[in-house]
């Protein structure tokens, strides 16, 4: 299986189902609440949170955004030039710890880039659901990839030190 995609190969309508899920635990969340410092209680105090309108903690947003962006790299953004913007981004249902989150994207276009003819944009909107199929997070973005001309130049995994015998 290739790592990401050339500009050639990416088809206005096409839609990537990522694989596999990911489970979200108690420590996964809590992890990344501490890792950039987001203390705010209704992510890390169970307490606090059983006290709010949704009964128990909800997992960080920015984790379940993170998670699906992650899912998408091997299908959209593996051979990503760069991420060149996030257009929107929606939550649009809380995540629970034990939710497990699957993500699809959808091309929405691409076009070649104005700059340079070795390299395109990709616009992508991805959308993240949990196991029940509620759909909980949706966000478009733009990423430059390569033309097949420039990962041809470049070799298929540039950088990649070859074992010596």
């Amino acid at each position: 299986m290739g790592f990401g995609r050339t500009y050639e190969e990416f088809e206005v309508g096409a839609v990537y189902r990522h694989w596999p899920g990911k489970t979200v635990t108690e420590y996964d969340d809590h992890l990344f609440c501490l890792l950039t410092m987001n203390h705010h209680p209704l992510h890390l105090d169970a307490h606090y949170a059983a006290t709010t309108d949704h009964g128990r903690n909800v997992v960080v947003g920015t984790y379940v955004y993170s998670l699906l962006l992650g899912m998408s790299v091997a299908d959209v953004s593996g051979r990503a030039i760069a991420n060149l913007e996030v257009e929107s981004l929606r939550h649009l249902a809380p995540v629970f710890h034990g939710d497990t989150l699957y993500g699809e994207t959808t091309v929405l276009d691409k076009r070649p880039s104005r700059s340079k003819d070795d390299r395109g944009i990709v616009h992508v909107e991805t959308r993240g659901h949990t196991q029940d199929g509620t759909v909980v997070c949706v966000f478009r973005r733009r990423v430059m990839v390569p033309t097949r001309a420039y990962a041809e130049a470049r070799g298929d995994q540039p950088g990649r030190p070859e074992p010596r015998s």
